[in-house]
């Protein structure tokens, strides 16, 4: 089983990283697959209770790679971590099939040093669901979940769900203003290369159109408040020119 698990995780980079020529390659040369190698031996370690000697074959596996992966963490068939270094994956992360991460990702909690004692055996890091792509730098922090085919882009901070189908990007991570959460192809990265509007352009788009209303309805109420002023007005000379004894009759 878990022969055939390192299978699929050999044919996922060429599935996935064009660089990947074959099987050979990605097994002596691929710091990323590596460090699924020692996280599926750790991790088999763990679940028989062995778990000093799992976090000492963990630490061996960052040694070699420069990934982090806590042997508690659960991940899936055909995990791809491209280029790898400085990626770090929590003890109560769920990572389903098909995810790919790139360097500098981490999944990681919220506040872990607060309160310590109260969050163990407790959910803690995010859950990754199937083919989701994290792009390089990504910070993904607390029990939060990242949807189906979803993507976030490089560099962003997400601290709240993402639906599937979806790309977010930025700090803190928002949806990428597109007419729906739509399937989407292989995005390298976690980040799209069409055309996409800023969320921050579209929502100072919105603000400029609300500033134009309001300086449309401030000119009608100015120009009301002057025509009853002239109506007060020329009421009151109507009423000072009946009271004038000079101009009865």
């Amino acid at each position: 089983m878990v022969f055939k698990h390192l299978m699929d995780d050999l044919d996922a980079y060429l599935d996935r990283d064009p660089a990947a020529s074959s099987r050979m390659m990605v097994a002596i040369s691929y710091p990323g697959f590596h460090a699924v190698v020692w996280f599926r031996l750790a991790r088999w370690l763990w679940s028989t209770r062995l778990k000093t000697l799992a976090r000492f074959v963990g630490n061996i596996g960052r040694f070699l790679t420069g990934v982090d992966i806590h042997p508690g963490a659960r991940i899936g068939r055909r995990l791809v971590i491209d280029h790898a270094i400085g990626v770090v994956i929590g003890e109560t992360a769920e990572i389903e099939d098909d995810v790919t991460l790139y360097h500098n990702v981490t999944l990681g909690g919220i506040a872990p040093a607060v309160e310590s004692e109260s969050q163990v055996d407790v959910r803690r890091h995010p859950t990754l669901l199937e083919g989701s792509i994290i792009g390089s730098g990504a910070q993904i922090l607390g029990p939060v979940t990242i949807g189906r085919n979803a993507r976030v882009g490089a560099n962003a901070v997400v601290v709240k769900d993402v639906q599937e189908n979806c790309t977010v990007v930025g700090i803190p991570a928002q949806p990428v203003v597109t007419s729906s959460c739509t399937p989407e192809q292989f995005s390298a990265y976690g980040t799209p290369t069409g055309d996409i509007l800023d969320p921050d352009a579209k929502a100072m788009g919105v603000m400029l159109d609300e500033i134009s209303t309001l300086r449309m309805r401030v000119q009608e109420l100015e120009h009301e408040i002057e025509e009853r002023i002239q109506l007060r007005q020329a009421a009151k000379r109507g009423e000072l020119e009946s009271d004038d004894p000079t101009t009865s009759y």
